[in-house]
């Protein structure tokens, strides 16, 4: 029972702190977040390369939930038409599942490494699956977004390398979850705070996101300040950004 009691503790402190945590960084800009590493010492760090761009212009604060895939080494299949199909149902239950799809929490951000693969591991329906359980945005190192029309149309946030076309079977394979991934040069670890916008991702290392947080939101309160004297200078309506 002390147990039990216990580790309910835990998970509570742990949930607050999360919920702390985004409501912290909900107003803050990738370049406000970057100030903010520079501030606590993180100058070379942090910045997922500008080769990760997004797929529309949208503005996303997560918590890192992260997988990571393989190349599929074979052997590939022999069979076409409906022997195909059977295949295909064998491949997305043994080869390429996503068991962290059943683990997402309100507030995450999936960070999927992908080896950089050209595969459509995402499209229109898994992800909209994903945004019901309280996935908020997806970051991967390759391409794993597909059907982007659609995705676009739900307002779906992608943030990736390029589209793709094709399916995953006989192209990638799940490795593992909840582990440390590598994407456009930064490490990022679950529960780390994923920051992305128009100037592409910025991640905090969970045990920096306070110290972090602190001076970013310095530098978001100064560039209000004098944006705002700006407007009012040239006349113009006063509106979120600088209020």
């Amino acid at each position: 029972m002390a147990e039990n009691l216990q580790n309910a503790t835990l998970n509570t402190t742990k949930d607050d702190d999360r919920k702390e945590i985004l409501e912290l960084y909900k107003d803050l800009r990738v370049t406000d977040v970057r100030d903010g590493m520079d501030w606590v010492g993180m100058h070379g760090y942090g910045t997922v390369d500008h080769s990760v761009k997004p797929l529309f212009r949208t503005k996303v604060v997560g918590i890192a939930r992260t997988a990571r895939y393989m190349p599929f080494e074979g052997p590939y299949p022999r069979v076409t038409g409906d022997e195909y199909t059977e295949w295909v149902k064998w491949y997305y239950s043994e080869v390429c599942n996503d068991p962290w799809g059943h683990d997402i929490e309100e507030g995450d951000f999936v960070v999927l490494d992908v080896s950089g693969i050209d595969v459509g591991l995402l499209g229109s329906n898994n992800t909209l699956d994903h945004k019901a359980k309280g996935c908020v945005g997806y970051l991967t190192n390759g391409g794993g977004i597909r059907d982007t029309d659609e995705v676009i149309l739900q307002k779906i946030p992608v943030w990736s390398k390029f589209v793709s076309q094709g399916m995953d079977q006989a192209r990638i394979r799940f490795d593992q979850k909840d582990v440390p991934v590598a994407i456009g040069g930064v490490a990022i670890y679950p529960g780390d705070v994923v920051v992305a916008d128009g100037d592409g991702v910025v991640v905090v290392p969970r045990h920096l996101a306070y110290e972090v947080a602190k001076y970013a939101h310095q530098e978001l309160k100064g560039d209000k300040t004098g944006r705002r004297n700006l407007y009012e200078r040239l006349g113009w309506e006063l509106d979120h950004t600088v209020i």
